[in-house]
């Protein structure tokens, strides 16, 4: 795999057929992420076994991504939308109360009237429209409208520089909690997560259903800004939200922001997705804007783990040329070089400090690869997070599950390999595996990194072999 960076595609109306998940899996899809905001329970299971039918067809480690709705304040329903003009009244009010002004529609948060006060901005539908709260009272708020547009069901609102008392969970995402784990889901990403509790409650609420998914953390709000270095190290995961969270700062914040967090996610040694309208034109158009294909190779150039894809391939009009696309930009920016945030890891055990001299010694070897053993994979993503320049950079473990999670690492391949009992006949195993699949010659040097015991090979040690 010469692409380094790894793929995720949201399923929906046009990617949901047997026929075309496999012909994403081909195009370069490495994650289907199914968001819970709009699936039913059925239709998210079926896709769950539509994807491992797919990739078990292919051979692949495909992993799933079941992503949470989270407390978000939504409007209500209306019977048609509406029309708004600048100037506008419009009120927002609990589900209990009654309307007092023509333009007026419920909210699904009761709590929004005390966490608001008069002059804050509310943002409806991630910034289409933008207004000012005049009046809060018990039971409703009423806003005027600063920009123009169409305001219709279930909006999502914002309130930039506002601390809201919303749950790390509400009932809906315990059950589409429940619905994962039973799913056997590989990721689940917990929405408006805010500080680090918010992070530990949805893993011990997995954990307690006896899941054994890995967390990502969207982070999509200020509060997660100023609360970023915990979340990161709580999460397996940090997801950049940019959509929510470029509603919640001043655009011209957005990309410094994106970068501070891809940095400090090397540093810290969690992995990284970069998400949200990197491919928004091909919704509708064939192929990517320039600006896109710029925003897609800065992603890249950050050496982010993960690009990922929502409206493009869920309701989109061409979502094989979109996964296509970020495969050729990812990939041609991979040849020219990365910022090198990897180098600014901080190594804080020992090993984290054998993946570096693993990735030193494989990176100072003309054409070496670079095997990792392990049974959890954290050493396969200690490794990575190093970003060693290997394009052969292969991690072995026992378990399909744990290939599966390696699949949102960037740079690795992962193999399912049962370990011997001495560590000679574990690499020629792995050895035998490279062989057939082309990917080592004769004399190909390899330098084997474990964290696992054996008989001859203690934890956190490092072999160079010769196939």
């Amino acid at each position: 795999m010469s692409r380094k960076s790894k793929i995720i595609i949201t399923l929906g109306p046009a990617t949901e057929s047997e026929e075309m998940i496999g012909k994403l899996i081909d195009a370069g899809t490495n994650v289907f992420r199914l968001n819970m905001s709009h699936a039913k329970h059925e239709w998210a299971a079926e896709m769950t076994q539509r994807v491992r039918r797919q990739a078990n067809a292919r051979g692949a480690y495909i992993a799933v991504l079941f992503d949470l709705t989270g407390p978000s304040i939504r409007t209500g329903d209306l019977e048609k939308p509406y029309t708004l003009l600048e100037g506008d009244t419009v009120e927002f009010r609990k589900a209990s109360a009654a309307a007092t002004v023509p333009l007026s529609t419920t909210v699904n948060y009761d709590g929004l009237m005390g966490d608001v006060t008069v002059g804050n901005t509310l943002v409806v539908d991630n910034g289409a429209m933008l207004m000012h709260i005049d009046v809060v009272q018990t039971d409703r708020i009423l806003c005027s409208v600063k920009t123009p547009g169409t305001m219709g069901s279930r909006r999502h609102i914002n309130l930039p520089g506002v601390r809201l008392n919303l749950p790390a969970l509400t009932e809906k995402d315990h059950k589409d909690l429940a619905l994962a784990v039973e799913c056997g889901a590989d990721y689940i990403a917990g929405s408006f997560v805010r500080d680090s509790a918010h992070v530990r409650e949805l893993r011990a609420a997995m954990e307690a259903l006896e899941g054994e998914a890995q967390i990502i953390a969207k982070v999509e709000d200020q509060e997660a800004i100023r609360n970023i270095d915990a979340i990161i190290n709580a999460a397996d995961v940090i997801m950049i939200a940019r959509g929510d969270l470029g509603t919640e700062v001043e655009f011209e914040e957005l990309p410094i922001l994106q970068r501070r967090i891809v940095k400090r996610c090397h540093e810290l040694g969690t992995r990284v997705i970069v998400a949200t309208q990197l491919l928004e034109s091909m919704i509708t158009n064939p192929t990517p804007t320039r600006a896109e294909v710029t925003d897609v190779m800065n992603a890249a150039y950050e050496e982010a783990d993960c690009l990922m894809l929502s409206g493009e391939t869920s309701v989109g009009r061409y979502p094989e040329r979109c996964v296509d696309a970020l495969v050729r930009i990812s990939s041609r920016i991979e040849r020219s070089g990365g910022h090198g945030f990897g180098q600014n890891a901080l190594l804080r055990d020992e090993r984290q400090k054998t993946a570096r001299a693993a990735v030193t010694l494989a990176d100072s070897l003309p054409d070496a690869r670079l095997v990792v053993l392990t049974r959890r994979g954290v050493l396969a993503n200690h490794v990575a997070m190093l970003r060693p320049r290997t394009a052969g950079f292969y991690a072995f473990t026992p378990t399909e599950a744990v290939c599966r999670k390696l699949s949102l690492t960037r740079g690795v391949r992962a193999f399912k390999l049962a370990f011997a009992s001495n560590i000679e006949e574990t690499i020629q195993r792995l050895s035998e595996l490279l062989r057939k699949a082309d990917l080592v010659r004769p004399g190909t040097p390899i330098v084997i990194v474990s964290d696992i015991l054996s008989d001859h090979f203690a934890a956190n040690s490092i072999l160079l072999h010769h196939t």
